[in-house]
């Protein structure tokens, strides 16, 4: 059998940083597991996450009037974009597995990551209307979210400053990965990560390695099936009349982003259905 292949995306400018620490520990553990293992570390590759017309090479279908989105699907087609863009797509194709480490940023990815999944990403390569959320590109590969945080967890909590983590954790999680296909498991949270001692953060490497261990036989995330909605323009890709009623009666709502009005189910985008 083949071994299983992973892709580690770092998203952090220092190799003294605790996600550079983290990145190292997750090579280790999953070469010591037998798995082939790639890393794009996107600062120290100088990786430019700024769309533009360069990222396609050759003839335009309407210079006059450039929109990015069509041109970038009809370069993919006709392997015309750009060489850096080209190199991320290969990595992801061949990786079962894709972890991605950095810090929380203003409640979101850092820009050189969301860059990334801005020329990456690219319509028809890693989704379609037609091929969508569990129907996507990606179903068969899983990804995970390893992020620390300047913040202490209770910080995250649902009586916390900051507000629920599931909330912040389902724009990426649901909008982009699994909006690809990516089965997504539980996320790693690290938090105030500037103020754990030395001999904690040992522990939570060592905590993180032996997840690794075994991560590909763990349960994904919880989302909504596609085979709730209508999918089509004329229906809307609304959920499917029959589910809403079926619903009706349920206490809480169906995920973060589907609560249909009521309560969120408690940690859905954090933990994994029993």
């Amino acid at each position: 059998m083949a071994a299983r292949k992973a892709l580690i995306v770092l998203a952090h400018e220092e190799r003294t940083s605790f996600n550079y620490a983290m990145k190292e520990a997750a090579v280790e553990a999953l070469k010591r597991k037998g798995w082939e293992v790639t890393v794009s570390d996107l600062y120290a590759m100088n990786f430019n996450p700024v769309i533009s017309r360069k990222d396609i090479t050759g003839k335009l279908k309407d210079p006059e009037n450039f929109k990015y989105p069509a041109e970038s699907v009809l370069a993919y087609k006709d392997g015309r974009l750009s060489l850096d863009i080209v190199a991320e797509q290969k990595k992801l194709e061949a990786a079962d597995l894709v972890i991605f480490q950095f810090p929380l940023q203003w409640f979101g990815t850092p820009a050189i990551l969301k860059g990334w999944f801005e020329r990456v990403l690219i319509g028809e390569f890693a989704y379609t209307y037609a091929a969508m959320y569990d129907k996507g590109p990606f179903r068969n590969k899983k990804a995970v979210l390893s992020i620390t945080t300047g913040g202490s967890g209770s910080m995250y909590s649902l009586q916390g400053i900051h507000g629920d983590m599931n909330i912040i954790l389902w724009p990426i999680q649901s909008g982009t990965l699994h909006f690809c296909g990516f089965q997504v498991l539980e996320p790693q949270l690290t938090y105030s990560v500037g103020h754990i001692p030395a001999d904690a953060r040992i522990q939570i490497l060592e905590e993180w390695k032996k997840r690794l261990e075994n991560i590909w036989d763990e349960t994904p995330l919880y989302f909504v099936p596609s085979s709730f909605f209508d999918l089509n323009f004329q229906a809307g890709f609304l959920m499917k009349k029959e589910v809403q009623e079926e619903q009706k009666n349920k206490k809480s709502g169906l995920s973060v982003g589907h609560h249909l009005g009521k309560p969120i189910p408690a940690d859905n985008q954090i933990k994994a259905r029993e």
